[in-house]
């Protein structure tokens, strides 16, 4: 990208928040219990249900389909987390706050485009006041759409005003980025607070 942004719409976790589920589970089972619980290997494990969560079923609805496909004494393990869900939300990203206030000061306008729930989009701004600089934030679960799908950028385009020539989006996923720049808008690979601020043209910073 390298005309003036004007706009900025970043990705949530991992590239403002630094989202660690296994927090809310770790001192309650054993580790191994753990490792079998966010394992890949499972179909109907952790990652296909957390999607369904940023997607909008609710706790509840997850909780009866795991039991189903794991039993009730698997299914606690799901409940325990939860409720402790609010500690995965283990901080910002290293530099980000100061970047999202250097970037508000310079006259860019910030957003928000997460694969989340509504619940945690709102507790994070609770907990880490620099989130409150986004002037708003499309959330999937709210949408029933999840990136990379292109509809869902489409509805913050709109919602924003946001014009994508002069817009920069920021994901911690190339294919949600690649999309992005179908779009017309400019795209940035999160790796860092500082690569990105390096990344990002003199008319910006």
């Amino acid at each position: 990208m390298t005309g003036a942004i004007t706009d900025i719409i970043f990705d949530y976790c991992d590239v403002l928040l630094d989202w660690r589920p296994r927090i809310p589970l770790e001192g309650q089972y054993p580790p191994g219990v753990i490792d079998m619980f966010f394992s890949d290997d499972d179909p109907h494990g952790f990652r296909y249900y957390d999607r369904l969560s940023d997607s909008g079923w609710s706790e509840e609805r997850i909780l009866a389909d795991y039991e189903v496909e794991h039993g009730p004494a698997v299914a606690w393990v799901f409940r325990i987390y939860f409720e402790r869900q609010r500690m995965a939300l283990a901080g910002m990203q290293p530099g980000m706050g100061d970047l999202l206030r250097e970037l508000d000061a310079a006259g860019i306008r910030l957003w928000g485009l997460t694969n989340f729930t509504t619940k945690y989009v709102w507790a994070a701004h609770e907990l880490f006041p620099e989130l409150n600089l986004l002037r708003d934030t499309v959330v999937s679960s709210e949408e029933g759409v999840l990136k990379p799908d292109p509809e869902i950028y489409r509805r913050a385009i709109a919602r924003f005003g946001v014009d994508p020539a002069t817009t920069l989006f920021v994901d911690d996923k190339a294919a949600n980025v690649a999309v992005a720049r179908e779009l017309g808008m400019g795209g940035e690979v999160f790796a860092g607070a500082d690569h990105l601020r390096r990344a990002l043209p003199l008319s910006a910073r």
